[in-house]
């Protein structure tokens, strides 16, 4: 992988000052063995800790075990379970991180995140994390967090050319520099390709093209969902996530919005269509439309993302649609 410019060793205070600048700092660490990463990780999070940096580890245990080790077990060294944010929904994710920021760091300083995300083993997994690398940037702009990602050089090149993408800067046993293959986040997501699903290519159990009665269509889609064999929570979650982006297509999209919905033995798929050309922002639906105030809604595509395990927004020369999935096993 190729480096920029330096900028700084990834330990390093910022010179002449005690406070570090406002803002979010994203790096990726690419290794090729445990040892390579724990002998640039220690150093950083140890350096952070010197500095007045508050300090946390998300990551597997092959990873965790021994960065601990090499920090000497520092009870200032927050550790979580890796599953318990990179598995749970991407605007979870954000969440959580936003709220151990707010948690550990102190004012004027940094929390030192060493994260390895968990991409998944799936193409449609792919793509959700790979556009949290891209959002986040954005997402913690303004939060008090420096994350250096850990990423194994033994992942599959789609997602190790993420990580060149989606990352300001990259850091190496060498240093910390810019990274000359960083994509600007809202094109990265843009471009970013919707994986198929097959269900889409199959006659659905649903279909109205152009809803008209959307009282009656709740109440059918909730039927439909109660004869499928499926865990009443997640049911429930998809029923709810359907009811939301239904909702904002007949509510604010343009006419005629639609809805197709397909079961299989573990598996929903729902697409809802609105002819109009809204939902452009490709960062929709990572956090309410309105900010922390929920009182003013916006939380469709929020609460989407959160009740199901993909959403995927798409634009054609007939407007918008969302389609959300959901599996279980």
């Amino acid at each position: 992988m190729q480096v920029g410019h330096p900028v700084e060793r990834p330990g390093s205070r910022v010179p002449g000052s005690d406070e570090v600048p406002p803002g979010y700092l994203h790096d990726a660490l690419v290794y090729d063995g445990v040892d390579d990463l724990v002998a640039v990780a220690a150093p950083w999070l140890l350096d952070g800790l010197a500095a007045g940096d508050a300090a946390l580890i998300a990551a597997g245990p092959a990873t965790t075990g021994p960065l601990r080790e090499a920090v000497g077990d520092d009870p200032r060294v927050v550790v979580v379970e890796r599953r318990s944010v990179y598995r749970a929904r991407t605007p979870t994710a954000i969440t959580t991180f936003r709220r151990f920021a707010a948690e550990h760091a102190a004012p004027g300083r940094r929390l030192r995140v060493v994260g390895e995300t968990d991409f998944g083993t799936t193409t449609a997994e792919w793509r959700e994390w790979q556009a949290y690398e891209a959002v986040v940037n954005v997402a913690f702009a303004a939060s008090p967090l420096w994350g250096l990602c850990v990423v194994d050089a033994a992942l599959p090149e789609p997602i190790l050319t993420s990580v060149r993408q989606t990352h300001p800067q990259l850091v190496t046993a060498s240093g910390r520099a810019v990274n000359p293959d960083f994509v600007d986040p809202a094109t990265y997501v843009r471009t970013l390709p919707v994986p198929v699903e097959p269900l889409e290519a199959t006659p659905p159990v649903l279909a109205d093209d152009r809803i008209t009665d959307y009282t009656g269509l709740r109440h059918t889609v909730r039927h439909l969902l109660e004869a499928v064999d499926g865990p009443p929570d997640l049911l429930e979650d998809f029923l709810m996530a359907v009811d939301e982006i239904t909702s904002n297509a007949v509510r604010h999209g343009a006419p005629p919005a639609g809805l197709r919905l397909w079961t299989a033995p573990g598996r929903l798929v729902a697409t809802v269509r609105d002819s109009g050309s809204g939902l452009d922002d490709p960062f929709a639906g990572y956090g309410p439309a309105h900010g922390q105030d929920l009182s003013h809604g916006g939380m469709g595509l929020w609460l989407a993302r959160q009740l199901c395990d993909h959403v995927a927004v798409r634009h054609d020369e007939h407007g918008v649609s969302v389609r959300l999935s959901t599996s279980w096993s």
